[in-house]
């Protein structure tokens, strides 16, 4: 009886140690070229699909900020009513809740010039691809329209991103929790068997 209840235990908490967290993805906004004129966001954006936990990755110089604002003020390239702003050079946001999230640079002409960006997240699962306003002040379109203006922006390139859990940073693999818990369960299903 006694070994069946060390069994039952080590097979529980193996099962634990094989349920694996729920990997967010960290998106470099503009890739190489980062968040910058001259990029075509809706082009860069496309194809891709973002989920609650995963984050934005803004790089940019000075003279740049990234404001989260509302549908209406991404229209309107208006930051008056920001949602959030910071303009350290290197923004990372959160992607939070579900639904499209609207990100411009308040820099004079800048949200005018294409420094706009609008992401559709999905609740748990992925999600339709993203618009941008491609430099003009329209409102966000479906990706079909995702194509270079004619105000000269170039699509960037693309880059692979990297899978983390949700609410860590790059600071290493996330494996070794799971193959220290295993070694653990297995360590006290042979010490439970023992008495």
């Amino acid at each position: 009886m006694a070994s069946f209840h060390a069994g039952l235990v080590c097979l529980l908490v193996f099962g634990f140690c094989m349920v694996q967290p729920n990997f967010a993805t960290v998106y470099t906004v503009g890739d190489t070229a980062g968040w910058s004129l001259g990029v075509d966001y809706g082009t860069w954006a496309s194809g891709k699909t973002f989920s609650v936990g995963d984050k934005l990755a803004f790089n940019y110089a000075g003279g740049h900020t990234v404001d989260e604002v509302t549908a209406s003020d991404y229209k309107a390239c208006s930051a008056g009513n920001s949602i959030t702003s910071d303009s350290s050079g290197s923004t990372t946001i959160t992607l939070k809740n579900p639904g499209t999230h609207y990100f411009i640079c308040s820099s004079m002409g800048h949200c005018d010039g294409g420094m706009k960006l609008s992401v559709t997240v999905a609740a748990g699962g992925p999600s339709t691809t993203p618009s941008s306003g491609g430099g003009s002040s329209t409102t966000p379109t479906s990706p079909a329209s995702d194509t270079p203006s004619a105000t000269g922006t170039t699509p960037a390139t693309t880059t692979p991103t990297t899978k983390l859990p949700a609410g860590s940073s790059n600071s290493g693999p996330s494996v070794f929790p799971n193959f220290y818990m295993a070694v653990w369960a297995i360590l006290v299903g042979s010490l439970a068997g023992c008495y």
